[in-house]
């Protein structure tokens, strides 16, 4: 893949993360509060921001598979997406799957721990 198409996603991943940080700490910050939920999405907002900066570390370094890659996007979607959707929601079984999503972000961390120079 496209080193310049790792950088746009990260990009992406990285814009959401913001907007989702300061959609809920401005305009639903009543409906978290109230739901009690507001930690929970700040600790989605933390992971999705992390790893947009890893992701665009990872494209500019040229270091590892793009396996790495894959596997922080599709952990970003799976562990903050979670948690966004039970923060507004309360859906208590998506508690479930968002282990899933972690399991995918460290998979792309130890991916990077033993990558070789392309």
């Amino acid at each position: 893949m496209n080193d310049l198409i790792w950088v746009k996603i990260a990009g992406v991943m990285g814009f959401l993360g913001v907007s989702l940080g300061a959609f809920g700490a401005h305009s639903l910050k009543e409906r978290l509060l109230a739901l009690g939920t507001l930690a929970t999405w700040e600790t989605a907002v933390l992971y999705h921001l992390i790893h947009a900066v890893a992701l665009l570390a990872f494209a500019a370094l040229k270091l590892a598979s793009p396996w790495t890659g894959w596997c922080w996007v599709i952990g970003v979607a799976i562990f903050s997406g979670t948690l966004y959707v039970y923060s507004l929601t309360g859906v208590k079984w998506l508690g479930a799957i968002t282990p899933l999503g972690g399991l995918f972000l460290l998979a792309g961390w130890l991916l990077l721990i033993f990558a070789s120079p392309k």
